[in-house]
């Protein structure tokens, strides 16, 4: 399904495979001989949301653009099953595996490995050619790569990040109200939505 969002239509080229259960949603461009797999939702909130070719995009996996991050796929890149790609960069060549999860403003690295269930922290860049192993968090600049047990050293770091300042915008001591307050005008949005008709084949 195709979606005008902010009133920005999805750019697919012919090239180009988009699954009937999948969503592309706004300013989202596809570059050539991409593939958008069953339940995968491609979403350009308040920013875009550029595949390069040959990208595939494996069911359930979420990429979501925003304003001040957007979400910029290089080329020849492998987004698994259930991964979790919100407003960060992934250079070319990169591989994130089933469940990764990247936040916004982070960088992948070209042929960079984020392996199952991996992290990327906000405003975190994971060098080219690295590996993150399963399970694993990586975080900083450039990225320190830690064990899931480690969580006092993630946090430390973390900490520094501005979690929700980027992610939220909101200081680190808003209430939660506050937070959802925001997020329910953001995503209220969509309200306005309108679904654009596809000619057939």
């Amino acid at each position: 399904m195709q979606i005008e969002h902010r009133g920005r239509r999805p750019i697919v080229p012919a090239s180009a495979y988009v699954a009937p259960t999948a969503v592309l949603c706004g300013a989202v461009a596809l570059g050539e001989n991409c593939r958008v797999l069953h339940g995968a939702v491609l979403s350009a909130e308040d920013g875009e949301v550029t595949l390069g070719s040959n990208v595939v995009v494996m069911e359930n996996a979420l990429v979501r653009g925003r304003r001040d991050h957007p979400a910029r796929i290089g080329e020849a890149v492998l987004i698994g099953p259930h991964a979790h790609v919100n407003g960060a960069t992934v250079e070319d060549e990169a591989f994130l595996a089933t469940g990764t999860s990247l936040f916004p403003g982070s960088v992948v690295g070209a042929r960079a490995e984020m392996r199952i269930n991996s992290v990327l922290h906000v405003g975190s860049r994971l060098e080219a050619g690295t590996v993150v192993p399963i399970g694993w968090v990586a975080v900083g600049v450039p990225a320190r790569l830690l064990s899931p047990e480690s969580h006092n050293d993630i946090w430390e770091i973390q900490q520094q990040m501005d979690f929700p300042g980027v992610v939220y915008g909101v200081s680190k001591d808003a209430a939660m109200r506050e937070v959802m307050a925001r997020q329910v005008a953001f995503y209220g949005e969509h309200m306005n939505d309108r679904v654009v008709e596809v000619p057939g084949p």
